[in-house]
């Protein structure tokens, strides 16, 4: 199977300091994955994070895009429910016009912060319950299909400006509900696998279709699953770069503790000072992620789009390091060249 890659970029903060901020190393990280061949180039939306800078992706979508030649660049996710999905169409309609066939609007449910973030975001307003969500996003795709009903209020509303061609849309999840909402609206659906060393059964694909073609829609359901990767020069090398995002994760899921990265050897050391059963989900975050040489991570990645029938990989690496990172993703653009 011919794999298509797409770089997931959460714009995150090398634990080790660099003389470019986080979102500049995105804009220099997508120009040498365009030249790689990657597919797409996706930046996140996180608030009030010491962690993850990317607060806009619309903004930096539009930068990415500029400074690029073929690459597609858009959103790993909008997170609708702190948005108009009014004003979503009009940015995206907008880099869809700056940018013909180049963009990507992904939305998704999550509040990408913490509470205080979302009560800002929302102000004077309260935040929108996450139960709109799926209102929200049939109404985006309404707003730029140019499909309201003719009953409905907003019928008459222009989405400017009004003669480009449509973003393309994918919904993100993690779950069976998030497949299934994809389905019915109608939008190409990324399965996240990066958040968390749970088993995604690939029942959540089959939700995801059967939806698609109960609402009936017309052509072909699509998907993208999104893992973690790190691809170095030997295996060993892969893990221990990779246990400085674990140990991260250890205590970000399990304890609401969201540190600064601290370095591979550091991580492993402090490994060491965990509980048992934090010993062990480290051990399951470790597996969940691809990682070894170039040989190995192919075999990974084949693997995981056999089992999720799908030939578009999202990869998200985050490193104590910005070279590293670097490094890694040059290794894993081998695996379509």
């Amino acid at each position: 199977m011919s794999l298509k890659l797409t770089v997931v970029d959460q714009s995150p903060v090398p634990g080790k300091a660099h003389t470019l901020s986080p979102v500049a190393l995105s804009a220099e990280l997508a120009t040498a994955c365009d030249a790689w061949g990657y597919s797409r180039y996706w930046v996140a939306e996180h608030h009030n994070s010491g962690n993850f800078a990317g607060p806009a992706p619309e903004i930096l979508i539009s930068h990415i895009a500029s400074i690029t030649k073929q690459i597609r660049v858009g959103s790993g996710g909008v997170m609708l429910p702190h948005y108009s999905p009014y004003k979503v169409a009009e940015q995206f309609r907008l880099l869809e016009t700056l940018f013909p066939g180049r963009i990507d609007l992904g939305i998704g449910r999550a509040p990408g912060g913490d509470g205080l973030a979302s009560h800002a975001l929302a102000f004077p307003n309260t935040p929108s319950h996450e139960d709109n969500y799926a209102q929200q996003a049939m109404m985006l795709k309404a707003f730029l299909e140019k499909s309201i009903p003719a009953e409905h209020p907003y019928h008459e509303l222009r989405v400017m400006p009004d003669d480009s061609p449509t973003p393309e849309m994918w919904m993100l999840g993690s779950s069976g509900g998030s497949a299934a909402l994809a389905g019915h609206v109608g939008m190409n659906m990324a399965l996240a696998l990066f958040i968390g060393p749970e088993d995604r059964p690939v029942s959540i694909i089959d939700e995801y279709e059967a939806a698609w073609h109960q609402a009936g829609h017309a052509g072909t359901p699509n998907t993208m699953i999104a893992i973690s990767a790190v691809c170095a020069d030997t295996h060993e090398e892969a893990e221990l770069i990779a246990s400085s995002q674990v140990y991260w994760k250890v205590m970000a899921f399990r304890h609401g503790i969201r540190e600064p990265l601290n370095s591979p050897a550091e991580a492993l050391e402090l490994k060491k000072q965990l509980s048992p059963s934090d010993q062990a989900y480290f051990d399951q975050t470790l597996a969940s992620v691809v990682h070894g040489t170039v040989e190995q991570c192919h075999e990974q990645l084949n693997a995981l789009a056999d089992r999720y029938r799908t030939n578009e990989l999202g990869l998200i690496t985050v490193t104590y390091d910005y070279e590293t990172r670097l490094d890694s993703y040059r290794r894993l653009a081998q695996l379509v060249t």
